[in-house]
């Protein structure tokens, strides 16, 4: 009796170590989204998908206890990117494509690369327009834990005029009924009809609204900077988007557009290449943020040199366009304006996104900055950062590492070989 008693003890004792176990990472640096130096020797104690501890040194651990040893690597937040196309990647046959894939065909895809945009260790995503609604889908099997990948802040379908970047039916037949598409596939003309697409989006489920106030590069349409929305459009979008709970990002090329979309209180500008004085200017007054893309301008110029990559009237725009973003970061960047990190993965390929932060450090951004931007900066930009975003006690385990210390290289940043998301390991070296 005495021994089955003993062994009841024994085992509640096992059980509760069990239940009481957590993850120590041992880390040699840790950058926690915050401050401007590295902290040293941090053993990160996690449980129940939280930080609950952040000691000096290495801490031995208990029994059950799972122990990531990091001691060669950096250890930070989980990346944030303000700027991908989850459910697409441009390809020699993306054209054509348009006309062969159905929803459930990109959503399959979209699947695909949220995975390899996790172990890339970007653990939160803004998605700037899809087809479909696949990336909200994705989005939603995501939260359900039914799919490994980032979360998602979704934009849905971006919002376009006739003609416009965007308008999905540029290039095609009139057969095939390109003069038929209206709000409810994102195309507008008029203040009404603007306000009236971002209500179909807030019905569709997005979390943001994304409008393309100037041409595009990747559009099967000749310019690629003149404005496409008139002012009074885009205040139309923003002031319903208010009441709706939504933020607008501006997609824009050309100065002018930029400057309307501005004036009319978009929260961001993407890609911004032919930014001037004024734009700049304008941006500091309004605190509109610039998410530069740097990485797609330079990956559409390099395919622009190759024959037969882009149709006819993508190819000149890809060569123009895509090598002045670098430039105009650097500029924006001097200048004060705050920049969210982004890269429009999507153009180019899934799972390569750090390669912004080596252009960025290029463009005379410190090392330190540039991680700060896809990290802490972004958070709050997305108003999570209650959460997400910084290495402290009580935020959610989103934790990426990478070898050796990205201050002193930070093409180290395109080498991550630890992930976790939500207290759950998704790589590990």
């Amino acid at each position: 009796m005495q021994g089955r008693v003993i062994g009841a003890i024994a085992l509640t004792i096992a059980i509760g170590s069990v239940a009481d176990a957590a993850t120590l990472i041992h880390a040699g640096r840790v950058i926690d989204g915050l401050a401007n130096q590295a902290m040293s020797e941090r053993t990160i104690v996690i449980d129940g998908g939280r930080i609950v501890a952040i000691e000096s040194g290495y801490r031995a651990p208990s029994v059950g206890d799972r122990v990531v040893d990091l001691k060669n690597s950096t250890l930070m937040p989980g990346l944030m990117d303000m700027h991908v196309h989850i459910t697409s990647e441009y390809s020699r046959t993306s054209e054509l494509d348009r006309f062969k894939k159905d929803g459930p065909d990109i959503a399959l895809d979209g699947a695909m690369f949220a995975e390899r945009t996790l172990q890339a260790g970007f653990t939160t995503v803004r998605d700037l327009g899809d087809g479909f609604r696949a990336s909200i889908a994705l989005r939603n099997a995501i939260n359900a834990g039914k799919l490994a990948g980032p979360r998602i802040f979704a934009a849905g379908k971006s919002i376009a005029t006739t003609g416009g970047h965007a308008d999905p039916t540029n290039g095609w037949a009139d057969h095939l009924g390109g003069a038929n598409v209206g709000p409810l596939d994102g195309v507008v003309n008029g203040e009404e009809q603007a306000a009236q697409a971002v209500r179909q989006r807030y019905k569709e489920g997005s979390d943001l609204i994304k409008i393309t106030a100037t041409g595009g590069v990747l559009s099967v349409a000749k310019n690629g900077l003149n404005p496409q929305f008139t002012e009074e459009e885009i205040r139309s979008v923003v002031q319903t988007a208010r009441d709706y709970g939504f933020k607008v990002a501006a997609h824009a090329h050309g100065a002018e557009g930029m400057k309307r979309a501005v004036r009319a209180g978009v929260d961001t500008i993407e890609h911004g290449t032919f930014m001037d004085d004024e734009t700049i200017k304008l941006m500091k007054e309004r605190g509109t943020y610039y998410v530069p893309t740097i990485a797609a301008g330079a990956w559409v110029f390099d395919r622009s040199k190759e024959e037969g990559f882009f149709p006819a009237l993508v190819r000149p725009k890809a060569a123009m366009i895509g090598p002045q973003i670098q430039g105009t970061f650097a500029k924006a960047y001097k200048a004060g304006v705050k920049i969210l990190f982004g890269t429009d993965t999507g153009v180019s390929a899934h799972g390569q996104n750090a390669r912004e932060f080596v252009l960025m450090v290029e463009s005379g951004m410190p090392a330190m900055e540039a991680i700060k931007s896809a990290t802490s900066v972004s958070a709050k930009y997305l108003e999570i950062d209650d959460r997400l975003g910084s290495v402290e006690v009580g935020k959610v385990a989103d934790l990426v590492a990478v070898p050796g210390d990205p201050i002193k290289d930070i093409s180290a940043m395109q080498r991550v070989h630890f992930v976790m998301k939500d207290g759950v390991v998704h790589r590990s070296p």
